[in-house]
């Protein structure tokens, strides 16, 4: 694998990742009724789906081609959340729980790939400040977590 296909494969994970939030917190603003979670949550699928175009900018930069969708694992995810919001009488709790499980692991993902020396510095700025934000919606979501107790 050359130079261009390697960081357009590790910028991929991402891109599929920031898919994967983005309809995540869709769902999540779907079936909360607590109107400040309902924006916050929209507010973070926006964020992701800016994410998502600026990750397809930065792998075309290297003329390779952005992945076109979310994984399976995470439609299935989806569809059993689906479920178990419709048998839980606390939707924000089980939504919190599942976005804080998802953005710790968006954290881990994104410090991953920018520890990687293969990472040209221009793109590692891109992924700091995405990383920066998911690590700023991690604090609100524990913020309305211990809110919500």
């Amino acid at each position: 694998m050359n130079y261009p296909e390697e960081v357009a494969k590790k910028l991929n994970a991402l891109l599929e990742k920031n898919y994967d939030s983005e309809k995540g917190y869709l769902l999540a603003s779907e079936k909360v009724k607590d109107q400040e979670l309902k924006f916050f949550f929209n507010q973070r699928a926006k964020e992701r789906y800016d994410f998502g175009h600026e990750l397809k900018d930065e792998i075309r930069k290297f003329r390779e081609a952005p992945d076109p969708g979310t994984s399976l694992k995470s439609d299935i995810f989806r569809g059993w959340m689906n479920i178990r919001s419709l048998v839980s009488s606390d939707n924000e709790a089980v939504f919190l729980k599942e976005v804080l499980r998802g953005e710790i692991a968006a954290s881990d993902e994104y410090n991953e790939i920018l520890q990687d020396r293969i990472i040209p510095p221009s793109t590692g700025n891109i992924l700091m400040r995405q990383r920066n934000s998911i690590a700023a919606a991690l604090n609100k979501v524990k913020s309305f977590q211990e809110s919500k107790a």
